[in-house]
Order: C-alpha cells, then structure tokens, then sequence
C-alpha cells in the first residue's frame, strides 16, 4: 500500500503556535525560489526537506526539547561574515557540533559524503560535519537568524 501524502497544513498544525508565520512565510520563500518540499511523519514528529537540484537545503525536525531546523551551509564560507551575529546559543551549537571525520580520515565516512564544511566563525577556521553543523532550535531568539541563513544558502547556490 502507498504512503499516504502529507500535506503542509497537517505539518503546520503540529508547529507551536508562535512559531507558526515563521515556518509558514520560509516555507513559501522556499517554494518560490524553486525547492521542493518533502514531508514525513517520523517517531519524533514530523520531517520535513527542502531540495533544490536535488540537494537538501534545510531540514525541519522534532526533538524532545523540541522543533529544530538542520541546515545544509555548505556555501557558508561565502557568507561567514554572517556566522559572527549569530546569536550566543547558535554560535555554541555550531562549536559543539563534531569535527569532519572525512577531513581527518576519509576511510572512516561515508564515501558519497563530501560535506566537510570549512569557514571562520569568531576568528577562528573551523572542520564541521555537514549533517550536525548548523543544526538550531526554532525559537524566537533564532528565527531571524535562521531565516536569514537559509537566505544567504539560497543566494550562494546560485
């Protein structure tokens, strides 16, 4: 039997109700600058993946503690000025993610994996794993943030 499709409104409507215009309007931006959206339901909640050309661009995604975006940045060394006003707890989030095991050792990765992502951030050159990098609670502190990186990603892929 075939998956049922999940539409965008049934997702919307398990969104918090003040993060609600924030997911809604980067939502339209995404589909109006030619990404599709693929939504599914997961243990967690829902999961929801922006692609454009067929490479992610932005993930929505639930956790315990609550709803999280994961965002593929890997043009962020073309708008790492950006990086340094990223609010305190999005910059701890990005020093904590894990190192790029295929930049250390590329036997030790994934062989398709070619997301190490290299760029500054507070002065200092940073090898980030690109599915842990940019991953931020969607909160009232972040979203503009968020947005704006998503942007800037988009801008950057030309």
């Amino acid at each position: 039997m075939a998956k049922e499709a999940i539409g965008f409104e049934r997702f919307l409507d398990t969104v918090e109700p003040a993060h609600q215009v924030f997911v809604s309007d980067l939502h339209a931006y995404m589909i109006e600058n030619g990404c599709k959206a693929k939504i599914e339901s997961k243990a967690n909640g829902y999961f929801v993946s922006y692609s454009r050309n067929k490479r992610s661009v932005f993930n929505f995604l639930f956790r315990k503690k609550g709803m999280m975006v994961r965002i593929y940045g890997e043009n962020a060394g073309k708008y790492q000025g950006f990086l340094d006003t990223l609010p305190d707890e999005m910059a701890m989030a990005i020093q904590k993610a894990g190192i790029c095991k295929r930049f250390m050792d590329p036997d030790v990765c994934n062989p398709k994996c070619s997301l190490d992502y290299g760029f500054m951030i507070g002065g200092e050159r940073v090898v980030k794993c690109g599915y842990g990098c940019f991953m931020f609670f969607v909160n009232e502190g972040n979203n503009r943030f968020i947005e704006e990186f998503v942007r800037n990603e988009i801008v950057a892929r030309g």
